[in-house]
């Protein structure tokens, strides 16, 4: 297995790619410590073949999570001001 930097990975993307395109796998490294492992995509590993919800199904689940959890704002203005804040 190939061991790159991430700050490699950031200035040779390309390299990166064509070498898992090849079927081997990569292992990234940030500040010297085992980062994340890059490898081609296999077949079970995507959605190819998998259904996903219908929309009014899965909107209804969102609706439901947002009715049983309490915002800390009471409204969107102060949301947003909280957040234009942060930055």
């Amino acid at each position: 297995m190939k061991t790159i930097t991430a700050k490699e990975l950031k200035n040779r993307t390309g390299d990166a790619l064509k070498t898992i395109a090849r079927g081997e796998k990569i292992m990234v490294t940030f500040r010297g410590k085992p980062f994340a492992v890059l490898s081609p995509a296999s077949e079970e590993s995507t959605l190819k073949g998998k259904q996903l919800r219908p929309f009014t199904e899965a909107w209804r689940d969102i609706e439901g999570t947002l009715r049983k959890t309490k915002s800390v704002f009471p409204g969107w203005q102060e949301a947003t001001a909280w957040a234009r804040k942060r930055k």
